[in-house]
């Protein structure tokens, strides 16, 4: 597997893209048919608007459902292939994914959210975990340690995680509209890498060294990079151009024809 392979999920119904239902099939289906192997092709879609999205006419191929609704509707129907929930307060992961997975089809994977601080120590085998990286507010991005604990939490055990919000870009950056540095999905990526291979993620998280994140890129290993996207499964983005834009930009990634 190629580092960059299969690594954006479509999150268009999200803020701060929030596209309208038909708007963000439509461009789904432009991404689908282009094929480009940086994407998913999964289109992550809320619970509580499946209706709306049974109701047009295009179909994904793969869906991933976004628990906001009090109960899971029924959804086999649907090509989905991992439900996400956010981890209620006070609760272990153990016991939500015992009442998630009971749930669930053979084949669907169930991702907990959890806040981006060490790990849970609980969490089942085949459950993986995914961690919120930003937000619309300044308070919804997480320092860099408490990121960097939790990738090597991941890494120590083993756990497969996702990752939403905030990484709009390759490489980490001032927001001053929020006043607040934004984690660079690239940033992320390589940090994985370095606790794969048993180093702090901390350093590369933090560094907004555009030439360091390149070359580091490039000297990763096919056996490392495997290791890394086992780990970390894929992220949401909102927008699906911009993260291949920065890509080509860097020169890690060609264009396409």
């Amino acid at each position: 597997m190629s580092l960059f392979s299969a690594l954006i999920d479509d999150a268009g119904l999200f803020p701060p893209t929030s596209l309208h239902m038909d708007e963000a099939l439509s461009r789904h289906k432009r991404d689908q048919a282009r094929n480009n192997p940086l994407l998913t092709q999964r289109f992550l879609c809320p619970t509580s608007r499946l209706d709306g999205l049974r109701r047009e006419s295009f179909l994904p191929r793969r869906i991933g459902l976004i628990v906001d609704t009090p109960d899971l509707p029924p959804f086999e129907d649907l090509p989905v292939d991992l439900v996400e929930v956010r981890l209620p307060p006070d609760m272990p992961v153990a016991e939500l994914a015992r009442k998630m997975t009971d749930r669930l089809p053979p084949g669907v994977r169930l991702f907990v959210e959890v806040p981006a601080r060490k790990g849970n120590a609980d969490v089942p085998e085949g459950v993986g975990l995914k961690v919120r990286c930003g937000g619309e507010t300044a308070e919804a991005f997480p320092p860099v340690e408490h990121l960097a604990a939790f990738i090597r939490f991941c890494a120590d055990h083993d756990i497969p995680f996702k990752a939403t919000a905030g990484l709009h870009h390759a490489i980490r950056h001032f927001d001053p509209s929020l006043g607040v540095d934004r984690h660079g999905f690239l940033n992320l990526l390589l940090a994985v890498c370095e606790a794969a291979e048993h180093r702090d993620p901390a350093p590369m998280l933090r560094t907004t060294d555009v030439g360091h994140l390149v070359r580091m890129a490039e000297s990763v290993s096919p056996e490392t990079a495997e290791h890394a996207r086992r780990l970390l499964v894929s992220y949401g983005s909102c927008n699906t151009s911009a993260p291949l834009e920065d890509l080509r930009t860097l020169g890690l990634i060609e264009e396409e024809v």
